[in-house]
Parts: structure tokens; C-alpha cells; sequence
């Protein structure tokens, strides 16, 4: 039972890391112009911001401001994994 749950878990952390991606790349892609004002890619990273926003914004608020570089999304999926560790960590040694 606890190994289906940490599966669980795992699986939706490893979407949620893949968002986080995907929006930081789409970021750039905006940044440097290269796709210009694609409406469609508008639309997924607007949806992506929607939903990873309030779980970076905390993040944000706690470190300290580095410019035009954001480190809240890293120091996330940093968070992440350790928290899988100690998960899988805990289920195995029971």
C-alpha cells in the first residue's frame, strides 16, 4: 500500500518537474524572440504559470531578489527529490 502511494506520488512530482521545465523553456524561447508572439505557446505557458505559480511564489518571497535571473523553479525541483528521498527512504526501511 505504501509503495503504490510513493508511486503516486512520485509519478505526479515528475509531471510537476516536467511543467516547470517546460515553462522555464518557453520562457527563453519568449526572452530571446525566437518564436515571437505565438499565441498558441502564449496560451500553454499562460496554463503552465497557473498552476506552478502558487507554489513558486513562497519560494520567490523567501529568497533573496538575483535580478533577471529566477531560481525559485531549481530551488523547487530541488525540494521535490529531497522530499522523494525521504519518502522512499521511509517506506523501505518499514
Amino acid at each position: 500500500m505504501l509503495i503504490t502511494l510513493y508511486e503516486i506520488i512520485a509519478m505526479i512530482t515528475n509531471v510537476f518537474v516536467m511543467l516547470i521545465i517546460i515553462q522555464f523553456i518557453i520562457g527563453l524561447l519568449f526572452a530571446f524572440n525566437v518564436v515571437g508572439r505565438n499565441e498558441f505557446l502564449m496560451a500553454v505557458y499562460d496554463a503552465i504559470n497557473r498552476l506552478v505559480d502558487p507554489i513558486l511564489r513562497p519560494i520567490r518571497n523567501l529568497m533573496p531578489n538575483t535580478g533577471a535571473m529566477d531560481f525559485s523553479p531549481l530551488v523547487l525541483i530541488i525540494l521535490l527529490n529531497i522530499v522523494l528521498i525521504v519518502l522512499r527512504n521511509i517506506i523501505y526501511s518499514v
